[in-house]
C-alpha cells in the first residue's frame, strides 16, 4: 500500500459517487445514495464492507460496543455519506475518530446534497497515511 494507491482509491470512489450524483442528482434520503452508490462500487469491481462494524478498542481492551461506517472500501478508506444541507465539523471529526480507531489512513466525507460532489468531497488522511512510502 502507498499513498499514491490510496489517493487513487480516493478518486476512484469519488467517481463512483458523481456517477450516482449524475443520475439522482441532490434532495434524496442518505440511504438511497448509499444504496446506489454500493451498486456502482460493484460494478467497478471494488471491495468493500457496508455498514462495517469496528469494534471499540479502549485501555489494551476492545469493548463489545460497535460502531458503524457507512462503507469500508478496500480494507484501506472509509466512506462517510451524509445529505445534508450543511456538513458540519462534528461530521468531519466523526470521520477522523472512525479512522484513527480502526487504523485507516483515508476517509471522505461525500455529501450528496449538493451540486458539485467532486468539490464539496472532503478527504482526510492522518498519521497512518503519513508512514506509507509514496510510490
Amino acid at each position: 500500500m502507498t499513498k499514491k494507491w490510496v489517493t487513487q482509491l480516493g478518486y476512484g470512489i469519488v467517481g463512483c459517487a458523481i456517477e450516482v450524483h449524475r443520475h439522482l442528482g441532490p434532495g434524496l434520503l442518505e440511504e438511497v445514495y448509499e444504496f446506489c452508490l454500493l451498486e456502482e462500487l460493484m460494478a467497478e469491481g471494488y471491495e468493500f464492507k457496508h455498514q462495517a462494524r469496528m469494534p471499540i478498542p479502549y485501555k489494551g481492551r476492545t469493548l463489545d460496543k460497535r460502531f458503524r461506517m457507512d462503507l469500508l472500501v478496500e480494507d484501506t478508506v472509509i466512506v462517510e455519506l451524509k445529505a445534508l444541507e450543511t456538513v458540519l465539523p462534528v461530521h468531519k471529526a466523526q470521520l477522523l475518530t472512525y479512522m484513527k480507531l480502526a487504523q485507516k489512513p483515508k476517509g471522505i466525507l461525500i455529501n450528496f446534497f449538493t451540486d458539485n460532489i467532486s468539490q464539496s468531497a472532503i478527504h482526510l488522511v492522518n498519521e497512518y497515511y503519513a508512514l506509507l512510502p509514496d510510490e
